[in-house]
């Protein structure tokens, strides 16, 4: 017999909590451990433990779904979204969402979203199989130190303050920083951040293996671009996924081919 999962429904409207709830109670392996009416809530139920999948609404009351999610700890549990708004998927998917389900919910939908987020949960010692296990042990921790600056782990965040107060960010959704008149932004999946960090601070605070300083006033995450486009100069304008352009100087331009294993061009040779 499977461990139940501890599903925690997020929602402010009373109908769509019922709809969930009823829904779950008639799922096999599944337990309701509670009910939040807003991303404080949230946050204050997984921080009091025994959350295995938060069902999480986009637009709640201060905290949205999105900001609630970032804030979640680090192993916390698995978000699926439930919301009647299809254009926050992307941004949904990209903060690590296991599924995004559109409402109104339907049974056979829910059902395999939690089956996603099953798939997702750690296998318990005792119940492992050898074969797991032994596939268990062999994966190496994770490094204390991340190869870029002082960033740790995959989860850390990237405090940058604001105006509304300090807003924690994953590198992953991180696509961009840019110096324009003497001040440089952050543009994320989250949205576009003035800060007071410079450039070299920020390459030195995040991953090196996905973030290059590609110019003088830019700092990259790869991971983010769709298209490279050549210009006249040597270098690149880089496309990125949110459809901002980033120009990548010459000498960068040779850099990154070599990293993607391209041909070298005319101007390499000079």
């Amino acid at each position: 017999m499977r461990e139940p999962l501890r599903v925690l429904i997020a929602d402010d409207e009373l109908l769509a909590r019922k709809r969930l709830a009823r829904l779950l109670a008639a799922l096999p392996d599944v337990s309701v451990c509670g009910e939040a009416v807003d991303g404080d809530s949230v946050l204050a139920a997984v921080r009091a433990g025994g959350v295995d999948v938060v069902l999480l609404d986009i637009h709640m009351p201060g905290l949205s779904g999105l900001d609630a999610m970032a804030l979640l700890p680090q192993g916390g549990p698995h978000v699926i979204f439930c919301t009647a708004h299809a254009e926050h998927a992307v941004n949904a998917f990209e903060h690590g969402a296991v599924d995004y389900v559109l409402k109104p919910v339907e049974a056979a939908r829910l059902q395999k979203a939690l089956e996603r987020a099953r798939a997702r949960q750690p296998v318990p010692a005792q119940a492992a199989t050898p074969a797991a296990r032994a596939k268990n042990a062999a994966v190496p921790p994770p490094a204390a130190g991340g190869t870029g600056g002082g960033m740790g782990s995959a989860f850390a965040r990237l405090p940058i303050p604001t105006r509304q107060g300090l807003v924690l960010v994953s590198p992953d959704a991180i696509s961009h920083a840019s110096l324009e008149d003497e001040l440089v932004t952050v543009f994320t999946t989250q949205g576009d951040f003035l800060t007071d960090f410079t450039l070299n601070e920020l390459a030195d605070k995040l991953p090196a293996e996905h973030f290059h300083r590609v110019h003088r006033r830019a700092l990259l995450n790869l991971a983010h671009v769709t298209r490279l486009e050549p210009l006249e100069t040597g270098g690149y304008l880089a496309r990125t996924a949110r459809g901002h352009s980033v120009e990548v100087s010459r000498q960068s331009a040779r850099e990154l081919r070599r990293m993607l294993g391209l041909r070298k061009g005319a101007e390499d040779e000079g």
